[in-house]
C-alpha cells in the first residue's frame, strides 16, 4: 500500500468535492491510480484528455506510484 497526496483541478476538483486528498493505494502506476479514483469520484474525463504530474514535474502515466509523492491530475482548462 502506497500513500500519496492527490491534487485535483477544475472539473476534477468539482467532481471530487475537494482540491486534494490523502490516498492509500495498491495501484501499480499513475494510470491505475487515476482509474481507481475515477471509480470513486465519478470522473468523466478519459486519461487521454489529462496530464499527470508528480512532485511538481510532468510524469508518464506508466510511472509507478511512489510513497509520499504529490500527484496532480490536470484536466484541460479554458481561459477567458
Amino acid at each position: 500500500m502506497t500513500r500519496a497526496t492527490v491534487l485535483y483541478f477544475a472539473s476534477l476538483r468539482d467532481a471530487a468535492g475537494r482540491s486534494a486528498e490523502a490516498v492509500e493505494s495498491d495501484a501499480a502506476d499513475l494510470r491505475s491510480l487515476y482509474e481507481e479514483l475515477r471509480g470513486r469520484h465519478g470522473f468523466v474525463l478519459p486519461i487521454a484528455r489529462l496530464r499527470v504530474a508528480v512532485d511538481g514535474a510532468f510524469a508518464d502515466w506508466n510511472d509507478g506510484l511512489r510513497e509520499g509523492s504529490e500527484v496532480a491530475f490536470i484536466p484541460p482548462v479554458s481561459g477567458g
